[in-house]
């Protein structure tokens, strides 16, 4: 989605104090700068305007929350979102921080030592040409990344069907087992999901919502072999 630039985000988000402005000096150490570092760390990737990790944060004071989004326009209505959350509920934005990034150099931000007990992708770009599909969320490069510092799981949630059905598939080649899916998430009893701008918009239009949860486990040397985008692209 393109955003047009607003000259006033990157000040607004310098001056945020649960905006993080190097992220690279945290790597490996980013459950130390939050007030209550032995609570479970939670990563949502590609945060957008902040409806969903501001209604989380809200909603589960035991879990810190790292919210990354590309464009410094969007964190900074990511910013606001969560600042109005947490003013609402007469609470100190304490378990939440936020940073501008490229996830395509997410490994340049954490490590095995930050250990993420969960990581978020909602209604990421599906990238529909084939010769771009390489820059999706759920890409085979991006996942074995996500591998490194994952210690849980990934929640996964898109409208795109071919989407879905492709990443099923880069899920498998990069070594997770797909512990749940649906191709209709508000058909289910699952109500551990929160609901967020996109997703509330595409059901207004008619569209099915897909979702699964993926954890890693030990990938063989034949599904590696399979990967060969991955391979191919890090020689």
């Amino acid at each position: 989605m393109r955003i047009r630039r607003k000259p006033w985000a990157r000040p607004e988000i310098a001056a945020c104090p649960f905006c993080v402005q190097n992220p690279c000096e945290f790597k490996g150490k980013w459950k130390s700068i939050f007030k209550n570092s032995q609570l479970p760390l939670h990563i949502e990737l590609g945060c957008g305007k902040g409806g969903f990790v501001s209604k989380s944060a809200i909603l589960n004071p035991d879990i810190n929350y790292i919210a990354i989004d590309i464009k410094p326009e969007m964190l900074a209505l990511a910013k606001r979102k969560t600042e109005e959350a947490f003013k609402a509920q007469e609470r100190s934005v304490d378990n939440v921080r936020l940073f501008v990034y490229n996830i395509d150099k997410i490994d340049e931000v954490f490590d095995k030592n930050d250990t993420a007990e969960r990581i978020y992708i909602n209604f990421c770009n599906p990238w529909p040409r084939n010769t771009h599909k390489k820059r999706r969320l759920t890409y085979h490069r991006y996942l074995m990344k996500y591998r490194e510092f994952l210690n849980g799981e990934i929640w996964f949630k898109t409208d795109d069907d071919d989407l879905f059905k492709e990443s099923l598939k880069y899920f498998e080649q990069t070594g997770f087992e797909v512990t749940y899916k649906t191709y209709d998430l508000h058909s289910t009893d699952f109500t551990q999901s929160v609901v967020t701008e996109h997703e509330k918009m595409f059901v207004e239009m008619g569209k099915s919502i897909k979702f699964l949860i993926a954890k890693p486990v030990d990938i063989t040397y034949e599904q590696y072999q399979k990967n060969i985008e991955y391979r191919s692209e890090n020689k």
